[in-house]
C-alpha cells in the first residue's frame, strides 16, 4: 500500500482500462471533482488498486459542515475478490480520521450499495443535492457515509454538497 503522489488518467486506465467509462457513471451527465489525496496498491510496479480522498464542504439541514470525500475507488478486472478495495480502503479511511471532519461520504452505482454496506458504509435515505455547472441538481446515484469518528452519527436533514461530487 502506497500514498501515490498524483493519479493521472494514464494511473486509472492502468487499473480499468482506457474505455469510454471505466466507472459506468457517464450517463449520470455529473461533471465530478478530482481527489486530492491518493492511495493505492502497487506490487511489481503495477497499479492495481486506488481510492482517492477529498474535503468536502456541505450542508445537513441548517448545519455547515465537512465531510471527507472517497472516490475513484478502482479494483484491476483480473485481480478482484482477493479483498484489494477493501485494503486500499481502510487506508485511505485511517488517513481521512486524521483529517478533522467526522464522516466520509461517498456515491457510488445501485449494484455496489450491498459491497459498501458490508463494509460498513450506511445509506443515506433523504435527497442529497450536488452542484453542478448549470447549478444544483439532485444526485442521481445512491450516497453512503461512515463514521470517521466513535459515536459519530449522521445529521438530520436535506444534503447539499456545496462543490461537485468527487
Amino acid at each position: 500500500m502506497v500514498r501515490l503522489p498524483h493519479y493521472t488518467p494514464a494511473d486509472q486506465a492502468e487499473i480499468l482500462g482506457d474505455g469510454p467509462d471505466p466507472f459506468g457513471v457517464a450517463d449520470t451527465g455529473l461533471t465530478f471533482r478530482p481527489k486530492e489525496i491518493h492511495f493505492g496498491i502497487k506490487p511489481h510496479d503495477r497499479l492495481i488498486a486506488h481510492a482517492g480522498l477529498l474535503e468536502l464542504p456541505l450542508s445537513i439541514g441548517p448545519l455547515t459542515t465537512k465531510a471527507m470525500g472517497i472516490g475513484g475507488v478502482a479494483v484491476a478486472p483480473d485481480v478482484r475478490g482477493q479483498g484489494l478495495a477493501r485494503r486500499v480502503l481502510t487506508t485511505a479511511l485511517t488517513h481521512a480520521r486524521t483529517l478533522g471532519p467526522d464522516h466520509a461520504l461517498l456515491f457510488c452505482r445501485p449494484p455496489l450499495v450491498p459491497f459498501y454496506a458490508h463494509l460498513g458504509w450506511h445509506p443515506l435515505t433523504v435527497n442529497v443535492t450536488v452542484e453542478q455547472p448549470g447549478g444544483a441538481v439532485l444526485m442521481p446515484l445512491p450516497t453512503m457515509w461512515t463514521p470517521l469518528r466513535a459515536g459519530a452519527e449522521w445529521p438530520e436533514g436535506e444534503v447539499r454538497l456545496l462543490s461537485y461530487p468527487m
